[in-house]
């Protein structure tokens, strides 16, 4: 069985296989900013791959995936509503032992008819049935029962829902991850170990999923928001 190990800021996998770690972050290369992708992708050897929804001289801002699995496809969903903040999504195929699985990262916006218009738009996209999915990000939903996550919870089934806002003392669960097929998430949990608390004001997520060649879990993990500049992360092995 896959087994996965807990990274600083988040996250796991045959003893150890990192799959991917999705998140939300400034990539930018400025004068007072680190490129906390690049720092990233330095410090794990990782692939790495940005999906900016702000980019411009002062700021490169949006999701990310960082993975040690091989990437076979990239794509990135333009989730912008209205005059709101940018939004998107980035869609990210890696080949885990042999299986396709696709990762998609998103941060949704703070207004219910924008969220409700992004996570219509998201299940729109899923459109290969067959493919093994995980979805991980800032859902920024605060209604238990809300229509926008009555919509996922349709689509991915019921899914652990641990609070991890505000990352002190943890009262709203604001980060979510959810799979296709849903039997094979295993457990959400939220990771409070190290400076989880401190990097950012949301915790990271840790789930475990069952591998493919499996008989026993695969520790796959999902941060969201690993350090102050990040939004969402999702890891799987």
């Amino acid at each position: 069985a896959d087994h996965a190990d807990h990274a600083d800021h988040a996250d796991h996998a045959d003893h150890a296989d990192h799959a991917d770690h999705a998140d939300h972050a400034d990539h930018a290369d400025h004068a007072d900013h680190a490129d906390v992708l690049r720092v990233l992708a330095d410090q794990t050897g990782w692939h790495a791959v940005a999906g900016p929804t702000i980019d411009t001289p002062a700021r490169r801002y949006g999701n990310a995936v960082l993975t040690r699995w091989p990437i076979t496809e990239t794509r990135t969903l333009d989730l912008s509503f209205g005059s709101r903040e940018p939004r998107g999504a980035l869609d990210v195929d890696i080949l885990h032992r042999g299986e396709p699985i696709r990762i998609v990262a998103t941060h949704l916006g703070l207004s219910l008819r924008e969220r409700r218009a992004q996570i219509a738009q998201l299940l729109a996209a899923f459109d290969r049935p067959t493919l093994p999915v995980i979805l991980a990000g800032d859902i920024n939903e605060w209604l238990l029962w809300g229509r926008a996550l009555r919509m996922l919870t349709a689509h991915f089934r019921a899914a652990p829902a641990p609070a991890t806002f505000p990352s002190r003392r943890p009262l709203l669960a604001l980060d979510r991850i959810w799979m296709h097929p849903a039997a094979r998430l295993l457990s959400v949990r939220a990771y409070r170990d190290g400076h989880a608390r401190v990097a950012s004001d949301h915790l990271p997520l840790v789930a475990e999923i069952l591998a493919a060649d499996a008989t026993a879990p695969a520790p796959v993990s999902a941060a969201a928001s690993v350090v102050t500049a990040a939004g969402t992360a999702a890891h799987s092995a």
